[in-house]
C-alpha cells in the first residue's frame, strides 16, 4: 500500500524508519519530511496546513493510508477532512484531539469521570489566577491551555516564579495558547511516559519511556520539548502498567466515546507515579518526541499493521512485542535552544556514528544547503542506541554523539541518569 506520513521532525523520522520496513508497504511518502526521512521516503513539497492540497496529493499518488505525526494538524482537523474525503487515516478527530489541544478540556474530563490527576482551577484573567496561586502557595504548576510545542508549562518552585508565569502567559508570552491558563497542584513522584494505541473502543498498551524535559544536566534549567529519553521506564512495573490502563486509559476512552468523540490514534499519557499510584499530568494525541525514537528501536512487530488495526477498529485482536534491549536517545540541539536557536551551522560525521552497532541517528531539525547538512531548528538530531542495560545503551549513545562533528550543537551528558544510578545500586 502507498502511505503518506505527515511531519518533518525526529518523531516522524523514527516512524518513517519503522514504516519503511513493513512488508505491507509499496511506497512511503512524507510531507514535508527532512533530509534523514528522504533516505527512506519520497518527500512531498506540500503545505500540510492546506488540507485540500494534502487530499489532492493523496489522490494523485494513490495514497491509501495517511499517518499524522505532529499534534498541530490533528488539532486543526486534518484527520476529519481526510476521513470525509474517503482516505483512511491514523490520528484522532479534531474533537478527540482536544485531549492535547486544551489542557482545560482534559482536566475537566478527568474531574467529571474521576480520572486521577492533580487538583486544579482554570482561569481566563491574570488577577484571579494570581489570587489562587497566593492561596495555594508554592511549589505550584502553571500551564498554558493550548498548544505550546512542549514549552507551555512552568513548574514554579517559588510564589514569585508562579506569579511571573501567570503574567507572562496572559501578557502573550505563549501566544494564543496562553489566553486561558490552568493552575494545578505540584505532584511529587517520578514521571513516566505511557503510550496506548486506541481504536475508539479498545486500547493496546505500548512500551513505556522516561523523558528528560529540562535543558541542563541534573534536570536543571528551563523546560524543553525533550532532551532525551529511554525505554522501558523501570518505574512502570507490570502492575503499574495495568493500574494505568484500568484507572486512566480505559476510563478516558470510555469518557471520550460517551461525549461523542471516540479517540482513535495513539494516546500519550504523561504520568506522575505518586505514593497513591499513577496520576495524569497531561495527554498528548500523538507519539512523543523523543520517546517515539526509543519506542521504534524496540518495536519487534510491524508498525504499519498496528496503526491500520487502530484506524480500522481492530485492536481487540492485536498484541504487540518488544525487544528486551533498552533504547536510549540523546537529543543534540542548536545553541540558543530552548530560546532562539542558531540555524545554519554545518553538521558532519553522522555516517560515522551510524556505523556503530545498534545506533540510529534520527534527523529532527536538519536541512541541506549547498551540499552540506545544516541545523534548521532547535532540536536537531536524536542519537539513539540500544543495549542490554540503560548503562550500556547510554555509553553507546554518547560514543555516537562524540563521533558527530557539530560545534554549533550541544546535548545533555546525563540522559538516563536515574536509571543508571538504579543499576549501579543494584549491581
Amino acid at each position: 500500500m502507498n502511505v503518506l506520513l505527515i511531519g518533518g521532525g525526529g518523531r516522524e523520522h523514527a516512524l518513517a524508519w519503522a514504516l519503511s520496513a513493513s512488508p505491507l508497504l509499496t511506497t512511503l511518502h512524507c510531507a514535508p519530511g527532512n533530509p534523514g526521512i528522504a533516505e527512506v521516503a519520497t518527500l512531498a513539497a506540500i503545505d500540510v496546513t492546506d488540507h485540500a492540497a494534502v487530499i489532492a496529493y493523496c489522490r494523485t499518488h494513490a495514497i491509501t493510508f495517511v499517518v499524522v505525526g505532529p499534534e498541530a494538524p490533528l488539532v486543526a482537523g486534518l484527520a476529519d477532512d481526510l476521513h470525509a474525503a474517503g482516505i483512511k487515516v491514523f490520528g484522532p478527530s479534531k474533537a478527540a484531539a482536544q485531549l492535547e489541544g486544551s489542557k482545560g478540556f482534559t482536566k475537566d474530563l478527568c474531574r467529571e469521570f474521576s480520572i486521577p490527576t492533580a487538583a486544579y482551577e482554570r482561569f481566563t484573567a491574570a488577577e484571579p489566577a494570581k489570587d489562587y496561586v497566593r492561596r495555594m502557595g508554592a511549589p505550584i504548576v502553571v500551564k498554558a491551555d493550548g498548544l505550546a510545542a512542549g514549552k507551555g508549562v512552568v513548574v514554579a518552585m517559588t510564589l514569585d516564579e508562579a506569579l511571573a508565569a501567570v503574567d507572562m502567559m496572559f501578557d502573550g508570552g505563549m501566544g494564543a495558547a496562553g489566553a486561558s491558563v490552568v493552575v494545578e497542584e505540584f505532584m511529587t513522584g517520578e514521571e513516566a511516559s505511557f503510550f496506548a494505541l486506541c481504536d475508539g473502543d479498545h486500547a493496546l498498551a505500548l512500551a513505556t519511556a522516561q523523558d528528560h524535559k529540562r535543558v541542563g544536566d541534573g534536570d536543571t534549567g528551563p523546560n524543553t520539548g525533550g532532551m532525551g529519553a529511554y525505554s522501558p521506564a523501570p518505574v512502570m512495573t507490570p502492575a503499574m502498567v495495568e493500574r494505568t490502563m484500568a484507572e486512566i486509559i480505559r476510563p478516558t476512552l470510555a469518557a471520550m466515546k460517551a461525549k461523542g468523540h471516540p479517540f482513535k490514534g495513539v494516546l500519550f499519557a504523561g504520568l506522575m507515579i505518586t505514593a497513591e499510584g499513577p496520576k495524569l499530568i497531561e495527554y498528548n494525541c500523538r507519539f512523543g518526541d523523543p520517546e517515539c525514537q526509543v519506542l521504534m528501536m524496540r518495536l519487534k512487530d510491524d508498525l504499519l499493521t498496528l496503526l491500520l488495526a487502530a484506524a480500522d477498529g481492530q485492536l481487540k485482536t492485536m498484541s504487540v512485542r518488544w525487544y528486551d534491549d533498552v533504547a536510549l536517545t540523546v537529543v543534540m540541539a542548536a545553541r540558543g535552544y530552548p530560546g532562539t536557536p542558531e540555524k545554519g551551522s554545518v553538521i558532519r560525521g553522522i555516517e560515522r556514528a551510524r556505523e556503530l552497532a545498534g545506533v540510529e541517528v534520527f534527523h529532527a531539525g536538519t536541512a541541506e544547503k549547498d551540499g552540506a547538512l545544516v541545523a534548521n531548528g532547535g532540536r536537531v538530531l536524536a542519537v539513539t542506541a540500544t543495549g542490554a542495560t540503560v548503562t550500556e545503551a547510554q555509553a553507546k549513545a554518547y560514543s555516537a554523539v562524540d563521533l558527530i562533528d557539530w560545534p554549533g550543537g550541544f546535548c545533555r551528558r546525563d540522559i538516563g541518569w536515574q536509571a543508571v544510578a538504579r543499576e549501579k545500586a543494584g549491581a
